[in-house]
């Protein structure tokens, strides 16, 4: 019988945590930098995977860029929530911003047709936050997701530069099947826009225009010319109740 190598995921669980750790703590960097490199190695060895070295290398270097692009994330997140106080607590209590964090990580490593181990590290961000972000989008700078929670981006997802986005939201397929592996088939969303909660967009030939806001319990599978405002019509009736009895 086959064996799967599950007990990773307790390996990728921590590994995911300390190179999260990494990004921001000065203070145990060198301490960090032991743990990741040889647990890198050694999930990379589990998989089947060669060239580990070099591709930990590869790795490295990139982590400076991603430092930069999640403080301007991290900038978005104050820029736009009138709830937070500080930098300080963008970095230690968004669920969204550690969301974006691990998603960035793992994106670096999706490009390096490193498969498994972003999927993994994707999977244990989804299940602390409900945000499911696939490593293989792509997404742009100044990324801002407001609570976060119930988020599903999918793999051929193009996001652009200080897109907002709330909870709920869905960038899927239109359809699903094998045969569309290699194709796009999430939609691609341009720069400045936002949107709203529950909002679901289908389809890889959607284009959601520059500069447009998608508003909350839309349903989209048609692309939306930029500067454009989309809102779900509904009718809510409140009326006056008489003697207690609502008429």
């Amino acid at each position: 019988m086959k064996s799967y190598n599950v007990c990773l995921k307790d390996t990728v669980k921590l590994f995911t945590k300390r190179l999260f750790y990494s990004l921001f703590d000065e203070e145990q960097k060198n301490e960090h930098d032991s743990y990741l490199k040889n647990t890198f190695l050694k999930i990379l060895s589990r998989l089947s995977i060669s060239d580990a070295e070099a591709l930990w290398h590869s790795f490295k270097a990139k982590l400076p860029e991603i430092r930069r692009k999640l403080d301007l994330d991290a900038i978005a997140f104050e820029c736009n929530d009138p709830a937070s106080y500080s930098l300080d607590e963008i970095y230690l209590a968004y669920p969204g911003f550690h969301a974006i964090s691990i998603y960035r990580l793992s994106h670096e490593l999706y490009k390096q047709k490193v498969h498994i181990l972003p999927r993994m590290m994707s999977e244990y961000i989804h299940g602390i936050t409900g945000i499911d972000i696939h490593p293989g989008a792509t997404i742009g700078e100044s990324f801002y997701i407001d609570h976060g929670t119930g988020i599903v981006i999918g793999e051929t997802s193009i996001i652009g530069n200080h897109v907002k986005i709330y909870q709920g939201v869905t960038l899927g397929g239109i359809s699903v099947a094998k045969s569309l592996a290699s194709t796009k088939r999430h939609p691609t969303i341009e720069d400045n826009v936002c949107i709203y909660a529950n909002a679901t967009i289908l389809g890889g030939d959607i284009i959601i225009g520059a500069n447009s806001i998608i508003g909350a319990n839309v349903w989209i599978t048609q692309s939306v010319p930029e500067n454009s405002l989309v809102t779900y019509q509904t009718e809510i009736k409140i009326r006056p109740k008489k003697n207690g009895i609502r008429k």
